[in-house]
């Protein structure tokens, strides 16, 4: 065994006790047999596991569990772009069968997201049925440095996971300081083509805009995950700062008398975030949304030391996604930043 091999074989070992019971590392808990070291073959439970999967060892991953399109696989590597579409694992858009992970033989199941008692019993169930290592990671951003450097750990591949952990560190630490100042700017995360779609208080989904300091218009309607509201509502709600990742609503407000009604409409306060190859603030709600709060940290707090986005997004994509944006990439990430 070479002693690479063998060193990360040993930084591995606090995972390696398995058994039917849950394992846990703070973040990350497991479930079902010990875990065989080394991990090759790695089923991704849904798309923020995907991205998680891809920037810290793309090599590994069987497929996706969503489809990408076709501008967002030219921003990936060459070694995922023709991966299989397998679907997603848990949740009510499950569509995984158990004969397909028995027949794919993964070294490890990952699914990062949210963790409560369906998912837990989720992951104990498939773990039991399969005899497959399932590892369970709490995904909210506050996090990202501890998922980095645990699945880092875990996946033997921590000189990589370092590096992403040092960017996440220094971009919550940074929405920390600002977080601190006081006001809040109302903001409203608008998701689907009708912008109608968003995040109700505690989604992960809209996560991004308490970390970066303003306040989730819609916790006014409770608590939960995404929602679906009304104009009306939205009326009543009047944020400072509409965000969306949707070109056709972006297009929606700057057409539609309707939506010009909104104060944010009026004062041109509507932004359209990138989304490739995955969302700045969204879709999927995983690292990938690093960016997107360095963004976001600096459109609420006008005090935040400015940034060069042609830059940062060549830094961010190269160290994440593993290839730098051209320049004709770059136009199309940031024309409407």
């Amino acid at each position: 065994m070479r002693r690479r091999t063998f060193l990360a074989f040993l930084a591995a070992l606090p995972f390696l006790k398995g058994g039917a019971k849950a394992q846990s590392n703070r973040l990350t808990r497991l479930f079902g047999p010990p875990l065989r070291s080394p991990i090759r073959r790695i089923f991704v439970a849904g798309p923020p596991s995907a991205v998680m999967a891809y920037v810290l060892t793309p090599e590994r991953m069987l497929g996706w569990p969503t489809q990408l399109s076709a501008p967002a696989r030219e921003f990936v590597l060459p070694v995922v772009r023709d991966l299989p579409v397998f679907g997603r694992l848990v949740g009510s858009s499950a569509t995984v069968s158990v004969e397909t992970l028995l027949s794919l033989k993964p070294d490890l199941i990952l699914d990062v997201g949210t963790v409560d008692a369906t998912y837990l019993s989720s992951a104990e169930r498939i773990s039991q049925q399969t005899g497959i290592p399932y590892a369970l990671v709490d995904g909210r951003l506050t996090e990202s440095v501890q998922q980095l450097l645990e699945l880092g750990e875990l996946l033997g591949v921590q000189e990589r996971a370092q590096r992403l952990a040092a960017y996440a560190r220094a971009s919550l630490a940074e929405a920390a300081r600002f977080r601190a100042g006081g006001r809040r700017p109302r903001v409203y995360l608008a998701r689907t083509a009708t912008g109608l779609e968003t995040g109700l208080e505690g989604s992960i989904n809209v996560e991004v805009i308490e970390v970066a300091g303003g306040a989730n218009v819609a916790a006014a309607a409770g608590r939960g995950g995404l929602t679906r509201v009304s104009f009306e509502q939205l009326l009543s709600w009047q944020p400072d700062i509409i965000l969306t990742q949707d070109a056709q609503f972006f297009q929606l407000t700057q057409t539609d008398p309707l939506w010009g009604r909104l104060r944010a409409v009026q004062n041109k306060q509507v932004y359209l975030l990138p989304s490739l190859p995955f969302g700045w603030l969204d879709g999927p709600p995983g690292v990938n949304r690093l960016i997107g709060l360095r963004w976001l940290v600096r459109r609420l707090n006008a005090g935040a030391e400015p940034i060069d986005w042609r830059a940062e997004t060549r830094l961010f994509y190269r160290l994440f996604y593993g290839q730098e944006p051209s320049a004709a990439q770059l136009e199309v990430i940031l024309k409407t930043l």
